[in-house]
């Protein structure tokens, strides 16, 4: 294993095969970004979603899928070129990587680097060396997911973040209201297989618990893409209250937990979730 990669295992003090690919996936979602900067990706796009809210701002769960929003729209962007220099900086760090194409007929404004419905997709399959394949839970393999929107709603801002593993490199991301904005339209809009998506909740709470406010028009701005939002009138507070309480009141929250519990290291932090429990949350949410 490469040292640099030994060193960034080292922050995370791994006991279980869990702890192990957790921490292994985080590490190479890293080199993946460290990647995508030396091809200048970020040049013409930005970080966003829970991965970007872990790595980037200290989100305490930890998330798979590596989001990116570009910074104007362009339906003939193709994701596969800079996947390539993130092949490179993988082998460089000693994993054996491999690049797997899968086109479905339906286009949709996501390039998407892993399995998902409607999309060109691409996704890039890891074999994890040796002397760590033992103690991670499920699979010497892991996989790692891109996602890019090619036809990103405007009215957001980003900031350059710094991270100080595999080395110093910067990251273009979206503010965190702006951030906050994504997952308040992921919580009201998300399809995902007729499952309840509890990290989507997850985080819902670390926003409000940390008093940050959500962007209302650039959430307005996504809802009216995605049909969310039809109506003439801009959306209110009140009125992204009462969207969100009823949503609350479709979800299953014990199925919420099941999903999310595997990202994190103390259960006891969704103990309390419930209708009621997400409810009394909206008291506190603040807009910008």
């Amino acid at each position: 294993m490469n040292s640099a990669v030994t060193s960034m295992l080292e922050r995370y003090q791994c006991k279980t095969g869990r702890d192990y690919e957790n921490a292994l996936k985080e590490i190479i979602q890293e080199i993946a970004l460290l990647g995508l900067w030396r091809a200048k990706f970020f040049e013409h796009a930005a970080f966003y979603g829970g991965t970007a809210l872990r790595i980037l701002y200290g989100l305490d769960r930890f998330s798979e899928d590596l989001d990116f929003s570009l910074l104007t729209p362009d339906r003939e962007f193709r994701l596969a070129p800079y996947l390539n220099a993130v092949e490179a900086e993988l082998k460089g760090m000693g994993f054996k990587v491999s690049i797997l194409p899968r086109d479905k007929a339906l286009e949709t404004a996501i390039e998407s680097a892993f399995i998902k419905e409607g999309t060109k997709e691409h996704f890039l399959k890891i074999l994890v060396p040796n002397e760590w394949a033992s103690r991670t839970q499920e699979s010497a393999f892991l996989r790692v997911k891109f996602e890019v929107d090619t036809n990103p709603p405007r009215g957001f801002e980003t900031e350059a973040m710094t991270l100080q593993q595999p080395i110093y490199f910067s990251v273009n991301t979206y503010k965190k209201p702006d951030l906050f904005a994504g997952k308040l339209h992921a919580v009201l809009q998300r399809q995902w297989q007729n499952r309840v998506k509890g990290r989507d909740y997850y985080d819902l709470a670390w926003y409000i618990a940390r008093e940050i406010p959500v962007h209302l028009s650039h959430l307005e701005k996504r809802l009216r893409q995605s049909n969310g939002w039809t109506v003439d009138e801009p959306l209110s507070r009140d009125e992204l209250l009462n969207l969100l309480r009823l949503k609350f009141r479709h979800i299953d929250f014990e199925a919420a937990k099941n999903d999310v519990l595997p990202f994190l290291k103390d259960s006891d932090s969704v103990k309390l979730w419930s209708v009621e429990f997400f409810e009394s949350l909206l008291e506190r949410l603040k807009i910008t």
